[in-house]
């Protein structure tokens, strides 16, 4: 692929992973499909930018004190574990059966986004149990990271619904917890070599010029304008993959 492309697609997905606390995988997984990969290595190609953009991008949160750090290192952990059996289900899976997953991702988190959080005085979870938090990690860690997207689709409206927090607020919890799962799922991606080393670098290197841009139109942002932003990226990502779904299986059919 082209330099200039994959630069292109790098920032863009930079940009979202500092505003939206994504991996970047909702927009990178559709563009290398859209390119010619399949989904399993667009998968591998986006697993490997999370870890450039959500290092960087949760450093950038920490030193800006945005990062909830009790809150978001159980989440991480259990995505840390959860994500070590990506490589297992993308190899098992086929690719029909990962984007139709993908697909029903994005609904589910788009009805949260959408769905009234829960109060925030919720005493089972206002107080961020331990166990609550580490479970989130790990189910989001399993079939985020399978489907190539860090989990940020996952984690922000669960974080956000659950704990009664804006999605502001969930969104350096969820970068965060990106680290974790993209990590543990390159190293699972790789042993079953679904990663392209070259296109995950260059798409990674210049998703550092995004996050950073990201993570300040976050602090600038209100939390009803990045609500209402949020749930457009989600629909935008919905439209992309079901035109990809149905243009692929229309010409193979």
């Amino acid at each position: 692929m082209d330099l200039i492309i994959l630069s292109i697609y790098g920032i863009i997905a930079g940009v979202l992973a500092g505003i939206f606390g994504i991996g970047g995988g909702t927009i990178i997984v559709p563009a290398m499909m859209f390119f010619g990969f399949d989904i399993k290595n667009a998968i591998g190609i986006s697993v490997m930018q999370m870890i450039f953009s959500s290092v960087y991008g949760s450093y950038l949160n920490l030193k800006a004190k945005l990062l909830n750090i009790k809150i978001a290192i159980f989440v991480a952990l259990g995505g840390l574990c959860g994500a070590a059996f990506s490589g297992l289900i993308v190899d098992s899976l086929k690719p029909l059966y990962l984007e139709l997953s993908f697909i029903l991702l994005c609904i589910y988190s788009l009805y949260k986004s959408i769905a009234k959080k829960k109060a925030a005085t919720n005493k089972a979870n206002s107080k961020n149990p331990i166990i609550f938090l580490f479970i989130i990690g790990f189910i989001t860690g399993i079939f985020a990271i399978s489907l190539g997207i860090g989990g940020g689709l996952i984690i922000v409206p669960a974080i956000s619904y659950a704990l009664g927090l804006s999605t502001k607020q969930a969104v350096p919890i969820s970068l965060f917890f990106v680290i974790f799962s993209s990590f543990s799922g390159f190293i699972s991606l790789a042993a079953h070599n679904y990663v392209n080393y070259k296109e995950g670098i260059i798409v990674g290197i210049f998703s550092l010029i995004g996050v950073y841009f990201g993570v300040k139109l976050n602090k600038l942002i209100s939390p009803k304008v990045h609500k209402i932003a949020i749930i457009g990226l989600y629909v935008l990502v919905l439209i992309v993959m079901i035109k990809n779904v149905v243009f692929q299986y229309m010409l193979n059919g």
